[in-house]
């Protein structure tokens, strides 16, 4: 009985935030800008708001809470990494803001005199990433959804993309910006509501370490992990914050540098506040029922099997909206980059303003497509997560990192670095026993791809665009996309006329 009731909740939930993301869109002219950046006014409230939704997603929802369960405090380095990534985006990325960059791969290519390689390539991999991330969100989104709903996982990972996918189609950008807030809203109150119930269930804090493995109770759960894997999983999400492409796309769209730089604090700050929530909740469920076959079950038990019906309606809402909100925010992303970047590699030129938006409706539709059929063949949201980020993102990290600070960096050393870190990551995921000892290849893979940028930008040739020549490059070839279609209508008539 109680499936059908979660199930409605769901669908009603869903319906109220594409009938919201529709409403705050409407009023859009139309244009690339808008619909993929939200015309790159956001205000700072938004972009918090946002931010906090997308930091509150799949991996530290129900991959810290499953992580938690097993590990006990180790499920607060999730978080842990998070803030530390998010910090450090406002303090040395947020003056990117003002370059007027729309997507990363033109950010990493400006750094490298605007290298037309160098931007492809990153390209490439940031639509791969995009999309692994995406598939990641809809395979923790479709597992709640089983969890609660009773139903196929298969199925629910569908209806989990389809949910989101229909108000990022609808409304664009600044559909998923208003819809992340309040989504974020939702489930920060979801989540520290979760964690409070589930102390008092097990008797405060004494009661959670109940049953557990006493080293899951040391300081985040080093005893029970080990030093080097604990500070690699934190690495390896501070990474992933500092090289997402939806992250980045938070900076290109606010509404200032200042701006973009106080919220990412503001967000930092909310998150490093909220890393210990996961593992109370994990550790909690732990004790009320240490036999879950699914680590990554541990959060919707605990909402459906222990919690009163209505909170547990609410709390599991919360799960899906942290899944939802960040699903939409690395959906856009990715078709950002196809239609700034692949686009102009496959054809030549970037799309006009008065196709963008129809092409990104359609890029949005194969892109999340092709999510949901990663996210079909895999059960484990962490392991997915870290492979991901260490193998795609590691090796864009050391690029926006050494090309931000080291003038000296040139489009070889910016190759050597993804080549590098995509290679070392394959090559520890591939040799069990240097997993085991690292935990994931995130460190080795920053490492080696720091040495090998800086070894091949000093054995090759200085850049000699100026930063300012990448600049004007990059700005002439996204003036086709800006425009509103009718001033770009009005442009061409008046040429006609001439």
């Amino acid at each position: 009985m109680n499936s059908h009731i979660f199930l409605g909740s769901f669908f009603a939930y869903i319906v109220l935030m594409i009938g919201f993301g529709w409403w705050v869109s409407r009023h859009s002219r139309g244009s690339g800008d808008d619909f993929l950046l939200g015309g790159r006014s956001v205000p700072l409230f938004l972009t918090v708001g946002t931010t906090v939704a997308t930091m509150v997603g799949t991996g530290s929802s129900m991959g810290a809470v499953g992580f938690g369960y097993t590990n006990g405090w180790a499920g607060a380095l999730y978080g842990i990494g998070g803030a530390v990534g998010v910090l450090l985006l406002a303090l040395l990325f947020a003056p990117v803001r003002k370059l007027r960059f729309m997507t990363m791969s033109e950010e990493l290519a400006y750094y490298v005199g605007a290298n037309r390689l160098v931007r492809n390539l990153v390209a490439l991999l940031i639509y791969i990433a995009c999309i692994g991330w995406l598939g990641a969100h809809i395979l923790g989104g479709g597992l709640y959804l089983a969890w609660m709903a009773d139903i196929d996982p298969a199925l629910a990972k569908v209806i989990v993309a389809l949910g989101f996918g229909i108000y990022c189609v609808i409304g664009g950008y600044m559909a998923v910006v208003w819809t992340d807030t309040i989504q974020a809203i939702v489930l920060f109150v979801g989540f520290f509501l979760m964690a409070g119930l589930a102390l008092v269930e097990v008797g405060g804090f004494s009661g959670l370490t109940a049953n557990m493995d006493a080293d899951a109770t040391s300081l985040l759960g080093i005893d029970k992990i080990g030093a080097l894997p604990a500070l690699s999983l934190a690495a390896v999400i501070a990474v992933g914050v500092l090289a997402t492409p939806s992250f980045r796309q938070r900076i290109y769209s606010g509404k200032s540098v200042g701006s973009v730089r106080r919220s990412f604090l503001v967000t930092g700050v909310l998150y490093l506040a909220f890393s210990i929530v996961p593992a109370i909740i994990g550790m909690a469920t732990h004790v009320l029922n240490p036999g879950l076959d699914n680590s990554n079950f541990a959060f919707p038990f605990l909402a459906t099997e222990v919690l009163p019906l209505g909170l547990g309606l609410l709390l599991l809402v919360a799960g899906l909206s942290a899944t939802m909100s960040s699903a939409s925010s690395d959906a856009i992303a990715g078709v950002s980059t196809l239609m700034r970047d692949l686009y102009v590699l496959f054809t030549g030129r970037a799309p006009s303003a008065r196709h963008v938006v129809l092409y990104s409706r359609l890029a949005l539709v194969v892109t999340i497509g092709l999510a949901l059929t990663f996210a079909l063949a895999s059960d484990n949201v962490i392991d997915y997560i870290t492979t991901m980020i260490s193998t795609v993102l590691a090796g864009m990290f050391v690029c926006g990192l050494l090309g931000r600070f080291w003038p000296r960096y040139n489009w070889q050393g910016a190759v050597a670095s993804l080549v590098t870190a995509s290679a070392t990551s394959l090559a520890i995921t591939a040799n069990a026993g240097w997993n085991d000892f690292w935990g994931n290849p995130s460190i080795p893979s920053v490492l080696l791809a720091i040495g090998g940028g800086v070894l091949a930008s000093l054995l090759t040739r200085a850049p000699r665009t100026t930063p300012e020549q990448a600049l004007a490059i990059l700005d002439q070839e996204r003036r086709r996309m800006e425009e509103a279609p009718e001033a770009n209508l009005t442009a061409s008539a008046a040429s006609s006329k001439g």
